[in-house]
Protein backbone atom coordinates (compact mmCIF):
# COMPACT_ATOMS: atom_id res chain seq x y z
CA UNK A 1 0.00 0.00 0.00
CA UNK A 2 1.35 3.41 -1.01
CA UNK A 3 0.73 6.80 0.58
CA UNK A 4 -0.25 7.90 -2.96
CA UNK A 5 -3.21 5.49 -3.22
CA UNK A 6 -5.82 8.23 -2.55
CA UNK A 7 -4.66 10.08 -5.67
CA UNK A 8 -5.56 7.15 -7.93
CA UNK A 9 -9.06 7.03 -6.48
CA UNK A 10 -9.62 10.78 -6.97
CA UNK A 11 -7.93 11.22 -10.35
CA UNK A 12 -10.88 10.64 -12.67
CA UNK A 13 -13.19 12.93 -10.69
CA UNK A 14 -10.66 15.79 -10.88
CA UNK A 15 -10.69 15.74 -14.67
CA UNK A 16 -14.47 15.95 -14.88
CA UNK A 17 -14.98 18.79 -12.38
CA UNK A 18 -16.21 22.13 -13.76
CA UNK A 19 -13.27 24.53 -14.06
CA UNK A 20 -14.60 26.84 -11.33
CA UNK A 21 -14.80 23.94 -8.88
CA UNK A 22 -11.10 23.16 -9.12
CA UNK A 23 -10.15 26.18 -7.02
CA UNK A 24 -13.09 26.29 -4.63
CA UNK A 25 -11.53 26.68 -1.18
CA UNK A 26 -14.62 27.77 0.74
CA UNK A 27 -14.36 24.67 2.94
CA UNK A 28 -10.70 25.25 3.78
CA UNK A 29 -9.29 26.71 7.00
CA UNK A 30 -6.38 29.01 6.03
CA UNK A 31 -4.45 27.87 9.11
CA UNK A 32 -4.72 24.26 7.93
CA UNK A 33 -3.33 24.75 4.41
CA UNK A 34 -0.55 22.29 3.66
CA UNK A 35 2.01 22.34 0.87
CA UNK A 36 5.15 20.58 -0.27
CA UNK A 37 8.00 23.09 -0.63
CA UNK A 38 10.30 22.65 -3.63
CA UNK A 39 13.56 24.57 -3.57
CA UNK A 40 15.40 25.12 -6.85
CA UNK A 41 19.10 25.85 -6.81
CA UNK A 42 19.46 28.87 -9.08
CA UNK A 43 23.01 30.17 -9.01
CA UNK A 44 23.95 33.34 -10.88
CA UNK A 45 26.99 32.01 -12.69
CA UNK A 46 26.35 29.67 -14.22
CA UNK A 47 22.56 29.36 -13.90
CA UNK A 48 21.09 25.87 -14.37
CA UNK A 49 19.40 24.81 -17.58
CA UNK A 50 15.62 24.86 -17.36
CA UNK A 51 14.85 21.29 -18.47
CA UNK A 52 17.25 19.45 -16.12
CA UNK A 53 16.05 21.63 -13.24
CA UNK A 54 12.43 20.65 -13.91
CA UNK A 55 13.40 17.00 -14.22
CA UNK A 56 15.17 17.19 -10.86
CA UNK A 57 12.13 18.83 -9.23
CA UNK A 58 9.77 16.19 -10.65
CA UNK A 59 11.89 13.30 -9.38
CA UNK A 60 12.49 14.86 -5.96
CA UNK A 61 8.77 15.47 -5.37
CA UNK A 62 7.95 11.81 -5.92
CA UNK A 63 11.02 10.57 -4.06
CA UNK A 64 9.82 12.24 -0.86
CA UNK A 65 6.43 10.54 -1.12
CA UNK A 66 7.85 7.07 -1.74
CA UNK A 67 10.84 7.25 0.60
CA UNK A 68 10.77 4.59 3.36
CA UNK A 69 10.51 7.45 5.86
CA UNK A 70 7.04 8.17 4.41
CA UNK A 71 5.87 4.59 5.06
CA UNK A 72 3.31 3.91 7.79
CA UNK A 73 5.90 3.56 10.54
CA UNK A 74 8.23 6.25 9.22
CA UNK A 75 8.84 9.73 10.66
CA UNK A 76 7.48 11.49 7.55
CA UNK A 77 4.29 9.47 7.20
CA UNK A 78 1.83 11.64 9.14
CA UNK A 79 2.79 14.83 7.29
CA UNK A 80 2.81 13.23 3.83
CA UNK A 81 -0.46 11.40 4.42
CA UNK A 82 -2.25 14.52 5.69
CA UNK A 83 -1.07 16.46 2.64
CA UNK A 84 -1.98 13.79 0.06
CA UNK A 85 -5.45 13.46 1.55
CA UNK A 86 -6.06 17.17 0.95
CA UNK A 87 -5.06 19.40 -1.96
CA UNK A 88 -1.62 18.53 -3.26
CA UNK A 89 -0.28 22.07 -3.26
CA UNK A 90 3.37 22.74 -3.92
CA UNK A 91 5.23 26.01 -3.37
CA UNK A 92 8.44 26.53 -5.33
CA UNK A 93 11.22 28.76 -4.02
CA UNK A 94 14.75 29.46 -5.21
CA UNK A 95 18.03 29.50 -3.34
CA UNK A 96 21.75 29.87 -3.87
CA UNK A 97 24.91 29.91 -1.80
CA UNK A 98 24.48 29.74 1.97
CA UNK A 99 20.69 29.66 1.67
CA UNK A 100 20.86 26.55 -0.50
CA UNK A 101 23.22 24.93 1.99
CA UNK A 102 20.87 25.74 4.88
CA UNK A 103 17.90 24.12 3.12
CA UNK A 104 19.76 20.80 3.11
CA UNK A 105 19.19 20.58 6.87
CA UNK A 106 15.40 20.52 6.40
CA UNK A 107 13.82 17.07 5.95
CA UNK A 108 13.55 16.21 2.28
CA UNK A 109 15.41 14.85 -0.74
CA UNK A 110 17.73 16.58 -3.20
CA UNK A 111 17.98 15.33 -6.79
CA UNK A 112 20.59 16.42 -9.32
CA UNK A 113 20.13 16.12 -13.09
CA UNK A 114 22.96 17.20 -15.39
CA UNK A 115 24.27 19.64 -12.79
CA UNK A 116 20.84 21.11 -11.93
CA UNK A 117 19.61 20.55 -8.37
CA UNK A 118 16.21 20.66 -6.72
CA UNK A 119 15.20 19.70 -3.19
CA UNK A 120 11.66 18.64 -2.31
CA UNK A 121 10.84 18.95 1.37
CA UNK A 122 8.43 17.03 3.53
CA UNK A 123 5.06 18.80 3.24
CA UNK A 124 3.66 20.70 6.17
CA UNK A 125 1.51 23.60 7.29
CA UNK A 126 2.30 26.72 5.29
CA UNK A 127 1.71 28.89 8.35
CA UNK A 128 4.43 27.00 10.21
CA UNK A 129 7.16 27.18 7.53
CA UNK A 130 10.61 27.56 9.15
CA UNK A 131 12.42 30.84 8.59
CA UNK A 132 15.13 29.01 6.62
CA UNK A 133 12.43 28.35 4.04
CA UNK A 134 10.08 31.34 4.30
CA UNK A 135 12.88 33.84 3.65
CA UNK A 136 13.51 32.36 0.20
CA UNK A 137 11.95 34.13 -2.76
CA UNK A 138 9.17 32.48 -4.74
CA UNK A 139 9.36 34.58 -7.91
CA UNK A 140 12.24 35.81 -10.05
CA UNK A 141 15.30 34.28 -11.72
CA UNK A 142 13.34 33.05 -14.70
CA UNK A 143 15.33 30.69 -16.92
CA UNK A 144 15.26 30.81 -20.72
CA UNK A 145 13.97 27.87 -22.78
CA UNK A 146 16.59 25.29 -23.66
CA UNK A 147 16.83 22.54 -26.25
CA UNK A 148 16.96 19.13 -24.57
CA UNK A 149 18.21 16.12 -26.47
CA UNK A 150 16.32 12.97 -27.50
CA UNK A 151 14.20 11.24 -24.88
CA UNK A 152 16.23 8.36 -23.38
CA UNK A 153 14.71 4.91 -23.95
CA UNK A 154 12.29 3.58 -21.33
CA UNK A 155 11.98 6.96 -19.64
CA UNK A 156 8.63 8.44 -18.53
CA UNK A 157 7.90 11.76 -20.21
CA UNK A 158 6.25 14.82 -18.69
CA UNK A 159 4.76 16.79 -21.59
CA UNK A 160 4.29 20.52 -20.88
CA UNK A 161 1.25 22.20 -22.39
CA UNK A 162 2.64 23.95 -25.51
CA UNK A 163 -0.02 26.68 -25.38
CA UNK A 164 0.38 27.68 -21.72
CA UNK A 165 3.52 29.63 -20.75
CA UNK A 166 4.69 28.90 -17.19
CA UNK A 167 7.52 30.27 -15.10
CA UNK A 168 10.13 27.76 -14.01
CA UNK A 169 8.66 27.79 -10.49
CA UNK A 170 5.14 27.05 -11.69
CA UNK A 171 6.36 24.37 -14.08
CA UNK A 172 8.40 22.73 -11.29
CA UNK A 173 5.29 22.37 -9.14
CA UNK A 174 3.27 21.00 -12.06
CA UNK A 175 5.79 18.33 -13.06
CA UNK A 176 5.97 17.34 -9.40
CA UNK A 177 2.20 16.79 -9.44
CA UNK A 178 2.60 14.78 -12.65
CA UNK A 179 5.09 12.25 -11.28
CA UNK A 180 2.88 11.69 -8.24
CA UNK A 181 -0.23 11.02 -10.33
CA UNK A 182 1.69 8.74 -12.65
CA UNK A 183 3.14 6.75 -9.76
CA UNK A 184 -0.31 6.39 -8.21
CA UNK A 185 -1.59 4.57 -11.31
CA UNK A 186 1.39 2.28 -11.91
CA UNK A 187 1.56 -1.38 -10.97
CA UNK A 188 3.78 -2.31 -8.05
CA UNK A 189 6.34 -3.86 -10.41
CA UNK A 190 6.51 -0.80 -12.66
CA UNK A 191 6.83 1.50 -9.67
CA UNK A 192 9.62 -0.62 -8.21
CA UNK A 193 11.41 -0.56 -11.56
CA UNK A 194 11.12 3.23 -11.76
CA UNK A 195 12.44 3.64 -8.22
CA UNK A 196 15.71 1.96 -9.22
CA UNK A 197 16.43 5.00 -11.44
CA UNK A 198 15.54 7.48 -8.67
CA UNK A 199 12.40 8.30 -10.69
CA UNK A 200 14.28 9.62 -13.70
CA UNK A 201 11.97 11.36 -16.15
CA UNK A 202 12.16 13.56 -19.24
CA UNK A 203 10.44 16.95 -19.47
CA UNK A 204 9.56 17.97 -23.00
CA UNK A 205 7.20 20.31 -24.86
CA UNK A 206 5.18 18.54 -27.58
CA UNK A 207 3.76 20.04 -30.72
CA UNK A 208 0.11 21.14 -30.44
CA UNK A 209 -0.82 18.11 -32.54
CA UNK A 210 1.00 15.71 -30.21
CA UNK A 211 -0.62 17.39 -27.21
CA UNK A 212 -4.07 16.98 -28.71
CA UNK A 213 -3.43 13.27 -29.29
CA UNK A 214 -2.25 12.67 -25.73
CA UNK A 215 -4.92 14.77 -23.99
CA UNK A 216 -7.38 12.54 -22.09
CA UNK A 217 -10.38 14.81 -22.63
CA UNK A 218 -13.28 13.45 -20.61
CA UNK A 219 -12.11 9.84 -20.68
CA UNK A 220 -9.06 9.33 -18.45
CA UNK A 221 -9.46 5.55 -18.46
CA UNK A 222 -9.18 5.34 -22.25
CA UNK A 223 -6.19 7.69 -22.21
CA UNK A 224 -4.41 5.45 -19.71
CA UNK A 225 -5.24 2.28 -21.65
CA UNK A 226 -4.24 3.63 -25.07
CA UNK A 227 -1.39 6.05 -24.31
CA UNK A 228 -0.53 5.34 -20.62
CA UNK A 229 -1.05 9.02 -19.90
CA UNK A 230 -2.34 10.99 -16.91
CA UNK A 231 -3.08 14.69 -16.85
CA UNK A 232 -2.44 17.42 -14.28
CA UNK A 233 -5.41 19.79 -14.10
CA UNK A 234 -4.46 22.96 -12.26
CA UNK A 235 -6.63 24.71 -9.70
CA UNK A 236 -5.70 28.07 -11.17
CA UNK A 237 -4.44 29.84 -8.04
CA UNK A 238 -1.41 31.21 -9.91
CA UNK A 239 -0.46 31.96 -13.54
CA UNK A 240 -3.02 29.77 -15.36
CA UNK A 241 -6.80 29.64 -15.59
CA UNK A 242 -8.69 27.19 -13.34
CA UNK A 243 -9.09 23.79 -14.94
CA UNK A 244 -6.09 24.13 -17.27
CA UNK A 245 -4.30 20.88 -18.07
CA UNK A 246 -0.67 21.89 -17.57
CA UNK A 247 1.21 18.60 -17.89
CA UNK A 248 0.51 15.18 -19.36
CA UNK A 249 2.67 12.40 -17.90
CA UNK A 250 3.29 9.37 -20.09
CA UNK A 251 4.68 6.11 -18.83
CA UNK A 252 7.57 4.96 -21.04
CA UNK A 253 6.14 5.88 -24.46
CA UNK A 254 7.14 3.88 -27.50
CA UNK A 255 9.25 5.61 -30.13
Amino acid sequence: MSVLDPLAARYASWLTLPAAATNDTTDEDPAAIRAMPIVLRVDRDPPPSRTPLLEAAAAASLAVCLDPRADVDGPWHAEVEAWVNGRIRKVTRRARGAHWTAVQDLPGITVEVNGAQARALVPGLVAESPKTLSRLQISGSELPPDTPGPIPPDTPVLWLNPTVPMTVGKAAAQVGHATMLLAALLTDSDLKSWSTTMFTCAVRTPTPSQWSTLHPGDNPLTAWQTHTTVAVRDAGFTEVAPGTVTVIAQWRPTH
